[in-house]
């Protein structure tokens, strides 16, 4: 039986823990920084019968590897779905750790998945991935705006080598012509790195069995199958299909009461990569002659087109848990 409870509120630069006995009574409660030293420090408080308690934030990997071999268990509490602050008015550092845990020592709090380290090496990769896109898409849609402001209208593909060669037959003076060959300049270099990225990933998909099994699905290929598994990481999360719809913020809201039920717009929460990854997918699958693809087209006339990719991203989401359950 775990003998003390700790709740801890992290922060970037310290964290607060306050730790309870079972029976309720505070132990401790102490502020450290986030450095070496001072987790040497909390984990020196900790005894091995400890369970702590730390809602997600950016920092909570660092803290959980720091820690998790001190302490019994770690639980990275679900925030949005653990109420802690449900009744009271005041909000401080010291008492988020006291609520933190007082919950983890009734068993009231929601934890999180914990993903291993390579499926966290994954999710690096492949968010890096999608940051460089969307780094190389805005720099484009400046550039075409700089180009329109001098009255050209570039037709061609600006994210390749021949698209931006086509920008030599055009002279323009001034700081506008300054801008555009530093634009073409990032343009270029985040086109290297992202060369360079898109290499990794081919890499790793192919050494993954499971993102392998995901690429036979129509629509996925290695960098939206490696996305999928590193955002799910284990299929045992998961007990049904609607169940990873649901973690990706597909699903619709749902009021329902006295017999009336009204479904409103996709919830949005969970994960957004692996939404951006579905939904990146049925863009691809809608177009296919098969079966699927046209009741998507034929739902779009109906529906409108947005409507129909989530019914697709769905759908894909679907077929994700029957590969990924079929290879056990």
């Amino acid at each position: 039986m775990e003998q003390m409870y700790i709740g801890v509120d992290l922060h970037s630069r310290f964290f607060q823990a306050c730790a309870v006995a079972p029976d309720g009574v505070r132990q401790w409660e102490d502020r450290f920084l986030r450095s070496e030293a001072g987790l040497q420090a909390f984990r020196a408080k900790c005894p091995r019968t400890a369970a702590v308690a730390v809602e997600a934030s950016g920092p909570t990997w660092h803290f959980v590897d720091h820690v998790s071999d001190a302490v019994s268990r770690v639980v990275v509490v679900d925030a949005f779905r653990t109420r802690l602050k449900a009744g009271f008015a005041a909000k401080t550092d010291r008492l988020d750790a006291r609520r933190l845990a007082d919950a983890l020592r009734r068993d009231s709090v929601v934890g999180i998945y914990v993903p291993p380290p390579v499926v966290r090496e994954w999710r690096e990769l492949c968010r890096h991935r999608q940051t460089l896109v969307r780094t190389r898409r805005a720099l484009v849609q400046r550039l075409r705006a700089l180009l329109l402001r001098q009255g050209i209208v570039e037709a061609k593909r600006l994210t390749t080598a021949a698209g931006l060669a086509t920008l030599d037959r055009y002279a323009i003076a001034g700081r506008a012509g300054d801008a555009l060959g530093q634009l073409r300049a990032l343009i270029g270099a985040v086109r290297e790195q992202l060369d360079i990225v898109d290499v990794a990933v081919c890499d790793e998909a192919a050494r993954d069995p499971v993102t392998q099994a995901l690429m036979t699905i129509v629509g996925i290929g290695p960098t939206l199958g490696l996305m999928i598994r590193a955002e799910i990481g284990s299929i045992a999360r998961f007990r049904t299909a609607p169940e990873i719809a649901s973690y990706a913020g597909l699903v619709p809201r749902v009021e329902a009461s006295a017999g009336r039920a009204y479904y409103g717009r996709i919830t949005r929460r969970g994960s957004p990569w692996l939404r951006w990854a579905f939904v990146e997918a049925a863009l691809h699958r809608v177009k296919q002659p098969d079966g699927r693809g046209q009741w998507a087209r034929r739902l779009a006339v109906r529906k409108g087109g947005l409507k129909a990719r989530i019914a697709m991203a769905r759908r894909l989401s679907e077929e994700v848990f029957v590969v990924w359950r079929r290879i056990g």
